[in-house]
């Protein structure tokens, strides 16, 4: 039986930034992974491929309503052929890059899958069985099918499906209301689609406060999609042609009918078939179940990104990769990951940016905190851009100013919060920032406003 010092299942953005650690700290390292492709959801079913779609689909939007800017000209089109072929020549870079570096002579690779043996121990899909010191799970997730009714036996579409779409839809029905759904049907109504949106909860983007949540809901609705929030489900069905979908609405029952329907209700820990009952790894919430530092309910046995969550982003997925091979091997002075300084982005146009802790979390906490507003159409850059849709809000703590959370929804929100997360990072106060010029007009001089607020809300000893 081959044995290692640290044993990969899976070889996406968790999986490799743990592999890549574990080999500089000198170790054997062995990667297994089961997919026909190599590099993970990231670079071929998800952040990569969807935001190389929507960035020309923006860019088509914005060239079609800019007459007030004074642009005119004819008519842009859109060929969605060469769309996927520029879309496929992105991705394929990205990907040959990974599968470089994931058969490379710093690891083995096994493209096969597998399944625990043992509490060490795993088995390939071939019966070869390997052994490791360590081992690390980054098996990442799939797309979520809830038990609704009728759901199961209806033809529909994942995320995954949209990513090849190389025609424009007549029509689509979108079921959810985060930051997949949101954005596809975005994507899908510029393209020239007809898109309705079904959403279980109250407001669209749940995870968000409702006032960023509106921003969008009313960007989507002004674009045309038809947006129905606070339902529930009655029945979906497939007629002769498309789909069917009755649901319930304020104590009234509405029918509509779409070609198309696209699952978008998120998605779970791909965890199936890993038999993870033979390494007593234990799953808390559908997911794998971790400590501070990745480790499961099996000492031996690491786990980070999708599959153990709590939010299914890269930068945390790659962070926990790193944390997990590190304290796998007894590195020193080493931190767990800061939870309250959680950083997250919806990419719909304009994008929505969360950083740090909510309002509601303050207030749950019993934290004295004061807060800050401040409009794009009240800022010079974006005026002139015209450009003027959402707000920027900052959160520090009351007593002393430290900066304790921010959410930007408007134009660049998801480069401009990275002007706060670094001092989030560093404890800094609304002062500390303001000492920095800001230069007029950019679009991050915005933030300078709400800074300047709360600076001044302290000195009046307020509190929000």
């Amino acid at each position: 039986m081959e044995s290692y010092d640290f044993l990969v299942i899976g070889g996406g953005s968790a999986g490799y930034a743990a592999a890549r650690t574990a080999a500089a700290l000198g170790k054997r390292v062995a990667i297994v992974e089961g997919a026909w492709e190599l590099g993970g959801l990231c670079i071929l079913r998800g952040c990569m491929p969807s935001k190389t779609l929507l960035h020309p689909v923006d860019i088509l939007h914005h060239a079609r309503h800019s007459e007030e800017l004074g642009l005119r000209g004819n008519e842009i089109r859109l060929d969605m052929r060469a769309l996927q072929a520029w879309k496929r020549k992105v991705i394929d870079e990205f990907a040959a890059d990974r599968r470089e570096a994931l058969e490379s002579d710093d690891f083995t690779l096994f493209r096969s899958w597998a399944r625990f043996a043992g509490e060490d121990r795993v088995e390939l899909a071939d019966g070869t069985q390997l052994r490791a010191e360590r081992i690390f799970l980054g098996t990442g997730s799939k797309p979520n099918v809830p038990d609704l009714p009728g759901l199961a036996d209806t033809p529909f579409w994942t995320s995954d499906d949209v990513l090849e779409l190389d025609f424009v839809p007549s029509s689509v029905m979108v079921l959810g209301g985060g930051p997949i759904a949101c954005e596809f049907a975005q994507f899908l109504d510029r393209i020239g689609s007809k898109v309705t949106l079904i959403q279980r909860s109250e407001h669209l983007l749940k995870e968000y406060s409702p006032a960023a949540a509106e921003v969008i809901e009313g960007v989507l609705r002004q674009e045309g999609v038809e947006v129905h929030t606070g339902t529930h489900v009655e029945e979906i069905s497939a007629p002769a042609e498309g789909v069917r979908l009755r649901f319930r609405k304020g104590g009234e029952v509405l029918t509509r009918e779409a070609a198309h329907l696209l699952n978008a209700l998120g998605r779970e820990p791909n965890v199936a078939g890993l038999n993870l009952e033979a390494a007593g790894v234990e799953l808390a919430g559908g997911r794998v179940k971790v400590d501070a530092w990745q480790q499961t309910t099996n000492e031996r046995v690491y786990a980070g990104g999708d599959v153990c969550g709590p939010h299914d982003v890269v930068h945390l997925a790659v962070a926990q990769g790193e944390l997990a091979a590190k304290h796998a091997f007894g590195q020193s002075g080493l931190e767990p990951i800061d939870a309250d300084q959680r950083l997250s982005v919806v990419f719909t146009d304009p994008p929505l940016a969360s950083l740090g802790l909510t309002e509601a979390e303050l207030k749950e906490r019993g934290v004295e905190f004061v807060a800050a507003t401040y409009p794009f159409a009240d800022h010079g850059k974006s005026i002139l851009m015209n450009a003027k849709t959402g707000f920027v809000k900052i959160l520090a703590e009351a007593a002393t100013g430290r900066l304790l959370g921010a959410e930007i929804v408007g134009v660049q929100a998801d480069s401009l919060i990275h002007c706060l997360s670094g001092p989030l990072a560093l404890q800094a106060t609304a002062a500390d920032l303001l000492k920095a010029p800001w230069y007029h007009p950019t679009l991050a001089e915005i933030l300078a406003y709400p800074l300047e607020e709360i600076v001044g809300k302290q000195k009046g000893n307020s509190r929000s």
